[in-house]
C-alpha cells in the first residue's frame, strides 16, 4: 500500500488540473459577453478555475515527485477550500429557506411577494445599482418577449417562470377597469405597457428574480455537498501521500523505529559515540 496514496492523489489532481481549463475558458468567454445574465458568474468562475489549477498542480507535483512543501501547500489550501465550501453551503441553505410562490385561483402559474424572502436577499435587490444591472440583463434576455403574444386563454392555461410572472405582467389582482379609485397593490401603479418598462420596477419582479435565485441556490447547495464529500476524500488521501513523501525524504520509509543503512541520522552517531566512550572507560577501569 506504500505509494498507493501518492499514485491516487496524482491521478486525481491530474484530472482536476485538466478540468480547470474549460472552467477558466468559460469564465473568459462570459467576460466578453455583456448581453446575458451569465456575465455575473464570470468572476467566481475565473477565481474557481485558477484556484483549482494552482492547487491541482501543487498536489500533482508533490505526490508524483515527493515534494513535501508542495503537498503541504496543497493540503493547506484544500483545507481552506473545504471550510469555505462548507460555510457557503450552510449560508446558502440559511438565506434560501424562506420564499416560494402563492397559488392564484384559476391560474397555472404562481405569483411571488418580496416580503416572503430573507432580509439579506431583499436588501440585495433593493440596492439601485445592483437592481439596474439585473434589469438590464432581463431586458437583453428577451424573457418577456416570449409571452408578449399570449392571448387571455394562454394566461389561463400556461405556466410561467418566476421572472415572467413577476416582471412581464401586472399582478393578477390588479383591476384597471374601475371608474373609482380603489386601493390596490402598489405594483398595479408601476405597471406600464411599454416593452422597456412593463413591471421591471415592481416588487413582484424583484420577488420573481429572488425565487429564481432561490431555486438555483438550492441546486447549487446540493452540488456543494457532493463536492464537499469528494474534497474531504481527496484531502484524506492527500494526508496519506504527505506522510509517505515525508518518510521518503527523511529515509525512514517504514517508521521512526527503523534506521536507514544508507544515511543514518544524527541520533545514530550520538548513540555510537556514547557507546564507544562507555566501552573505553569500562576497559580502562
Amino acid at each position: 500500500m506504500y505509494r498507493f496514496s501518492n499514485t491516487v492523489i496524482g491521478f486525481l489532481n491530474l484530472f482536476t488540473l485538466l478540468a480547470s481549463i474549460p472552467i477558466i475558458g468559460a469564465g473568459l468567454w462570459m467576460a466578453k459577453s455583456s448581453t446575458t445574465c451569465e456575465s455575473f458568474l464570470q468572476t467566481p468562475l475565473l477565481i474557481l478555475g485558477f484556484v483549482i489549477l494552482i492547487i491541482s498542480l501543487a498536489g500533482f507535483i508533490g505526490a508524483c515527485f515527493n515534494v513535501v512543501w508542495a503537498l503541504w501547500v496543497y493540503l493547506l489550501v484544500m483545507m481552506l477550500i473545504i471550510a469555505a465550501l462548507m460555510g457557503l453551503t450552510i449560508f446558502g441553505f440559511a438565506v434560501t429557506s424562506q420564499g416560494g410562490g402563492h397559488e392564484i385561483a384559476g391560474r397555472v402559474y404562481r405569483e411571488y411577494r418580496l416580503e416572503d424572502y430573507s432580509p439579506w436577499l431583499r436588501n440585495r435587490v433593493k440596492d439601485p445599482q445592483y437592481w439596474n444591472t439585473i434589469r438590464s440583463c432581463l431586458l437583453n434576455s428577451k424573457t418577456c418577449g416570449k409571452i408578449a403574444l399570449w392571448t387571455p386563454l394562454d394566461y389561463l392555461n400556461n405556466d410561467m417562470t418566476p421572472v415572467q410572472s413577476g416582471c412581464c405582467k401586472p399582478p393578477t389582482s390588479c383591476n384597471y377597469e374601475m371608474t373609482t379609485m380603489v386601493a390596490q397593490n402598489p405594483d398595479c401603479y408601476r405597471w406600464n405597457n411599454a416593452p422597456t418598462v412593463l413591471c421591471y420596477e415592481c416588487d413582484s419582479c424583484k420577488a420573481g428574480v429572488l425565487e429564481s435565485v432561490r431555486r438555483d441556490w438550492h441546486k447549487l447547495s446540493v452540488l456543494n455537498i457532493v463536492m464537499l464529500l469528494l474534497l474531504i476524500g481527496i484531502y484524506s488521501i492527500g494526508c496519506c501521500a504527505f506522510q509517505n513523501t515525508k518518510r521518503a525524504e527523511t529515509d525512514y520509509p517504514y517508521g521512526q523505529n527503523r534506521m536507514s543503512k544508507v544515511r543514518p541520522r544524527w541520533d545514530y552517531y550520538w548513540y555510537a559515540i556514547h557507546t564507544h566512550i562507555s566501552l573505553f572507560l569500562y576497559n580502562q577501569w
